[in-house]
C-alpha cells in the first residue's frame, strides 16, 4: 500500500472520504483541503441517472454563474467584417475569419470559447475535426451560434459555461477557484446543479442525481449529500 504524504494526512484529519457532506461544508472543506501554490479550480462531478447512448437521454446545458469562474476565459469570434468590432469592444481576444480558420486548421487551438453565427458556419464547418475533439465546436444550443456576438462574449467573459454528460453519464464543470469564498463556491454549485435539475429528460426512470462530488485540482473529492440540497 502506497504511503500517504504529508499533504495527503493532513487533508484527511480535516475531512473524512467515505461520509457525505451538506454543500456548505463541502465548499468550505475544498478550501481546507487544497494545497497547490496556485489558484486551484473548484469542479463539480455529478453521476446522472441517463443512458447517454439514447438521443432523448442526453443533457446538456448553459449556465451563467453569479461569480463568474475565476478564470480569464480566451475568446475567439469567427464573424463576418461588419461584426469584428462589436466583438472587440464587447471584449474578445481574438476576431477574424479566414486567417484564423487556416490558424486553426494548422493546429492552432489557444483558446477557450469559439462564437461565430449562422451565415459563416459552413466555413467552421471545414475545422470541426480539429474542434470537436477539443470541445471547441460552436454549438447554437450553448448560444455559441450567434447573430448578436457581443452579448455572447460578454456572457462568456461573466461566467457563462456550457456542459455535457459525457458516455458514462457524468457532468464534470468547473465552477470557480480555491480562492473564492465559501459561500461563492456553494452559490456557484448550486447554480449548476439546480439547473441540470430542470433537464432532466422526460424518458430517464429512477434516481435523476446519482452522485454529487466536489474537488479542487489534485484534491481528494467530496461527497455531497444530495438530501441537503434544496429541490432534489
Amino acid at each position: 500500500m502506497a504511503k500517504l504524504t504529508k499533504n495527503q494526512k493532513s487533508a484527511l484529519e480535516k475531512y473524512d472520504p467515505t461520509v457525505e457532506y451538506s454543500l456548505d461544508d463541502a465548499s468550505k472543506i475544498v478550501k481546507d483541503i487544497t494545497t497547490t501554490k496556485f489558484d486551484a479550480s473548484v469542479d463539480v462531478d455529478i453521476r446522472l441517472g441517463v443512458d447517454p447512448r439514447k438521443a432523448d437521454q442526453m443533457v446538456r446545458g448553459v449556465v451563467a454563474l453569479p461569480h463568474g469562474t475565476g478564470k480569464d476565459v480566451r475568446v475567439l469570434v469567427l464573424c463576418t467584417p461588419d461584426k469584428e468590432q462589436e466583438a472587440k469592444d464587447a471584449g474578445a481576444d481574438h476576431v477574424g475569419l479566414d486567417d484564423y480558420i487556416k490558424k486553426i486548421e494548422e493546429g492552432w487551438t489557444d483558446i477557450d470559447v469559439i462564437i461565430t453565427m449562422p451565415t459563416v458556419m459552413a466555413k467552421v464547418g471545414r475545422i470541426g475535426r480539429v474542434l470537436g475533439p477539443r470541445g471547441l465546436m460552436p454549438n447554437p444550443k450553448s448560444g455559441t451560434v450567434t447573430l448578436d456576438v457581443a452579448k455572447a462574449v460578454g456572457e462568456v467573459k461573466s461566467g457563462k459555461i456550457d456542459f455535457k454528460v459525457d458516455k458514462f453519464g457524468i457532468i464534470h464543470a468547473s465552477i470557480g477557484k480555491v480562492s473564492f469564498t465559501p459561500e461563492k463556491i456553494k452559490e456557484n454549485a448550486l447554480e449548476l446543479i439546480q439547473t441540470i435539475g430542470k433537464l432532466k429528460p422526460a424518458s430517464a426512470k429512477g434516481t435523476y442525481f446519482r452522485t454529487i462530488n466536489m474537488s479542487s485540482t489534485m484534491s481528494k473529492g467530496i461527497s455531497i449529500d444530495k438530501s441537503t440540497i434544496s429541490g432534489l
